[in-house]
């Protein structure tokens, strides 16, 4: 994949000055076409950010399927790694579905949070009934459930697709897994250029959100940051209790062992700028050389162990937000798409894989996409407790996989 740096920093700031200025400005008379104007920028942005969603995911699917396919023929010790990877990705879906809504019961999003809805269709809210949804899992026409931004059938589809490809003979796998790499770095190259001005289109709706929800909007913004990163400290606790009871691991022991990856993590936010932190968090373990060279770098190609737990509490969190209503079916849908994606999301930088991890999750359970426009403004926050999942996940589960080989 293409490297692409973005501006971070300033896009926080052009959420923090949009929602200021939108705070100081709520009780002034501001002329209609400024407003307008204002809201015009903010939806060209939104609207350039969603183009990109179907096609990105797509491609990403099939080379990340793909990828994990060709990982669990390696042998053993890559089947044990794939087995643990989709454990930890349910595990973390489903305490995520569990805890969040409880979560969200006790400690409720800040009443004064309305002016994130600003951009949400009128029809957000509309549920649909359980045969609806059955028969919306295939699509009779891609082409129009593309057009339709339908990504349940999408995943489907683009899932089998990848499947089928790992099938063909090499020289047709490589040309199809060419195009779709090509495809991919193009995407990537649109949405860089488009998250590049990300810092006047997230000011620029920041600005409305701060005029109709006033200072509450920054205190939804920490409940945000708040609640979904907790549900990224269940996956950083499970790491902890896996290399204790399968891998064998002293919690202290590994506490110590995994300490300076876990400092590269924080400062880096980069799993792939952590492996070789984690390569020495290994050896400290006395794990094997042959084990932590295989399965920490396979590890950080398609492994992305807060990916599930927290890009699906981003999607419960608008959906509560928004007032739409997720059925259980629904949230397992969620699960199941966020597993499937959060494969092909790896290795992207924290913005980009944001939009592409929980965009066709929150399509796929009926929930607007329109509030992650603002939140992926703040998500270097959450990202810091990503990174250190990952990273401390990775090497519990190398534990975790060398262990078995050894018995």
């Amino acid at each position: 994949m293409i490297a692409i740096k973005l501006p971070v920093l300033a896009t926080f700031a052009g959420l923090i000055l949009g929602l200021g200025l939108g705070v100081v400005s709520s009780g002034l008379p501001l002329p209609t076409e400024l407003i307008e104007t204002v809201e015009l920028i903010g939806t060209l942005w939104l609207r350039a950010l969603q183009m990109t969603i179907i096609p990105l995911v797509a491609s990403l699917l099939v080379l990340g399927l793909s990828q994990m396919v060709d990982a669990a023929r390696a042998g053993a010790v890559a089947q044990r790694f794939v087995a643990l990877v989709l454990v930890v990705a349910v595990a973390g879906g489903v305490f995520t579905a569990l805890v969040l809504p409880l979560a969200l019961d006790a400690f409720p999003i800040p009443e004064k949070a309305s002016g994130f809805l600003a951009q949400v269709p009128q029809d957000a809210g509309e549920v649909p009934s359980i045969l609806e949804f059955l028969k919306s899992l295939v699509a009779p026409n891609i082409i129009a459930a593309a057009s339709e931004t339908a990504m349940l059938p999408l995943t489907v589809f683009f899932a089998l697709f990848a499947v089928a490809i790992t099938r063909l003979p090499s020289d047709q796998r490589e040309v199809l897994l060419g195009f779709f790499h090509a495809a991919a770095n193009a995407m990537l190259q649109i949405i860089g250029w488009v998250l590049w001005i990300a810092p006047a289109g997230v000011a620029a709706l920041a600005f409305g959100v701060g005029l109709k929800s006033g200072g509450g909007a920054f205190a939804a913004l920490v409940h945000y940051i708040v609640l979904v990163s907790a549900m990224g400290g269940f996956i950083l606790a499970l790491a902890y209790i896996l290399a204790l009871a399968l891998g064998r691991v002293g919690i202290s022991r590994f506490a110590r062992a995994v300490l300076p990856a876990q400092a590269v993590a924080v400062s880096t936010q980069s799993s792939l700028a952590s492996l070789p932190a984690m390569l020495d968090s290994a050896a400290r373990l006395n794990l094997r050389a042959s084990t932590a060279e295989f399965v920490l770098p396979l590890a950080v190609a398609i492994f992305r162990a807060t990916s599930v737990a927290m890009n699906l509490a981003v999607a419960l969190y608008v959906a509560a937000l928004t007032g739409v209503e997720v059925s259980p079916a629904l949230i397992a849908i969620g699960i199941a798409v966020a597993v499937i994606i959060s494969v092909g999301s790896v290795s992207l930088p924290g913005s980009i894989s944001f939009v592409v991890s929980i965009g066709p999750i929150a399509l796929a359970m009926g929930v607007p996409i329109e509030p992650l426009a603002l939140l992926v403004a703040v998500e270097m926050i959450p990202d810091i407790m990503r990174t250190l999942g990952n990273v401390t996940m990775n090497v519990a589960v190398t534990s975790v996989v060398d262990r078995a080989a050894s018995d």
